[in-house]
């Protein structure tokens, strides 16, 4: 048990004394490979991925020569930008809609009564969740806008292709988050409708 403390101290000791893998976490691209999917999206694993989303989008970009695409002039850098941007912001989305589908009751059962009040309280919370995707959806189009400007046409970065068929999507409105969000708070309201028309002293 001894030897367990030592050996255990030991590590401590030589974590403190030898800092050379640590290092500040400044740049948006860092910030962006903190962010990562789990296997289970738990509420609290995607509360974390929001926080590190959202410090990404307050950051700075690093040198463009750290970037994730290879850059190679001004130009390149300015799409780069635009494209990380728009792609921070579809993340944001996709987090929020992971939210707010947690709590989100897609059906009112009868037998749901007695917590009425609870799950209006639930739907409250999921419909807060879609609307701020929404607005991360609005500052997807201006990125996305941007990155497509015609100056860019011939600029592919292709260590980040996958932005640029983001933007390539949402140009010809294959993807339209406003849509799906759209169409999850029409379907949260009937339920809540459901909901407040309950007798919850009935069963």
């Amino acid at each position: 048990m001894k030897a367990i403390k030592f050996f255990v101290l030991g590590i401590v000791f030589f974590s403190l004394a030898n800092p050379t893998h640590a290092y500040f976490v400044t740049y948006k691209e860092q910030y962006y490979r903190l962010y990562h999917l789990h296997h289970i999206q738990y509420p609290d694993d995607t509360i974390e991925n929001i926080y590190w989303l959202e410090k990404a989008l307050q950051a700075d970009f690093c040198n463009p020569l750290y970037a994730l695409a290879l850059i190679e002039n001004e130009t390149e850098w300015e799409k780069y930008r635009y494209l990380f941007n728009m792609h921070i912001n579809l993340k944001m989305i996709e987090q929020y809609l992971f939210l707010g589908n947690k709590w989100n009751k897609r059906r009112a059962y009868f037998y749901n009564a007695p917590w009425k009040e609870q799950n209006l309280e639930s739907l409250e919370t999921a419909e807060t969740c879609y609307r701020t995707a929404l607005y991360y959806w609005n500052a997807a189009l201006e990125w996305a806008a941007k990155a497509e400007e015609r100056r860019f046409y011939f600029i592919n970065l292709q260590k980040v292709q996958f932005w640029e068929d983001e933007a390539r999507r949402i140009g010809t409105g294959q993807l339209d988050y406003e849509k799906i969000i759209s169409r999850e708070l029409a379907m949260l309201q009937a339920v809540r409708e459901r909901f407040q028309a309950m007798d919850e002293n009935t069963y």
